[in-house]
């Protein structure tokens, strides 16, 4: 645990090696990585946190200010804890923080790879007005139950990303920690949907960045990760039986990517051209 003046900040780490920080998406914890880490069998040096309002991270946000920097600053102090470069790799909403992270330039970062971040807003700025409405159809909807009091109203979004019947295939541990923290998650939405930043800061990204979704995710998320990469110059993955949760589903191929990713001397140069592509079964 990070002690720091504007509240604690989750702090965790195992394995020695190359240092990765894990950044969970929303409704989770670090813990969300352990899939992935123990495929790596301590061959690195992981480090994992919680983002805003998550585990032992106190939230910073108001409903007057969602500012992704609130987010980004939290990661910026557990990088400075790790006291190296390191390799940043975001889930979900943390990949869209981790991208935050990268744009701020505070910190010294070795690569970066995004797992299917929601940018809503890169759609709408790029054009794709069909794959925009989707996200918002599904989070007026979504918000629209939780206000009117429905108790799973979050089934909503976790359903949009893994497909139906994800979230019903859940835990209950895990779908009551979802449902605990939807207040939190739809402050993460009002973030993503603040969020946008240029086409020429995205292109300014010089470090290797690699750009990963699943095959069997909802096509807007495809296509929004797909300009997010094309902006960003950055690499492309794909694992075409995985959908959003790949990190638990298909932890071995997941791993496998990220593994190649910051191992290989690509971090070593500048980024590979866009389009370059791996597609994994």
């Amino acid at each position: 645990m990070i002690e720091d003046k504007r509240g604690r900040i989750d702090y965790d780490e195992s394995g020695v090696g190359p240092t990765i920080v894990l950044v969970p998406g929303s409704c989770s914890t670090g813990v969300a990585w352990r899939p992935i880490v123990s495929q790596w069998k301590d061959s690195f040096r992981c480090v994992t946190t919680s983002l805003l309002g998550y585990g032992g991270t106190a939230e910073r946000r108001t409903d007057l200010d969602v500012d992704i920097s609130h987010e980004a600053a939290i990661l910026e102090a557990v990088i400075r804890r790790a006291a190296c470069p390191v390799h940043l790799v975001g889930h979900s909403f943390g990949g869209l923080t981790t991208l935050a992270v990268a744009l701020r330039n505070k910190v010294p970062l070795l690569s970066l790879s995004i797992l299917e971040a929601p940018a809503p807003k890169i759609l709408r700025h790029m054009g794709e007005d069909g794959h925009y409405r989707a996200f918002r159809e599904m989070s007026d909807s979504y918000f629209g139950a939780f206000d009117a009091g429905e108790e799973t109203a979050i089934e909503q979004m976790i359903d949009f990303y893994g497909g139906a019947g994800t979230f019903a295939g859940w835990p209950q541990r895990v779908r009551d920690y979802a449902i605990a923290t939807t207040p939190v998650n739809i402050l993460d939405w009002r973030t993503a949907y603040d969020f946008l930043p240029t086409s020429a800061a995205l292109a300014a990204i010089d470090i290797p960045t690699l750009v990963l979704w699943g095959g069997n995710s909802h096509p807007a998320i495809q296509r929004a990760n797909e300009l997010l990469a094309r902006l960003t110059t950055a690499k492309i993955a794909m694992i075409s039986q995985a959908a959003h949760f790949m990190i638990s589903t298909h932890p071995q191929e997941t791993a496998h990517v990220l593994a190649q990713h910051v191992t290989a001397d690509n971090w070593r140069r500048p980024a590979m051209a866009r389009g370059a592509a791996v597609q994994l079964q």
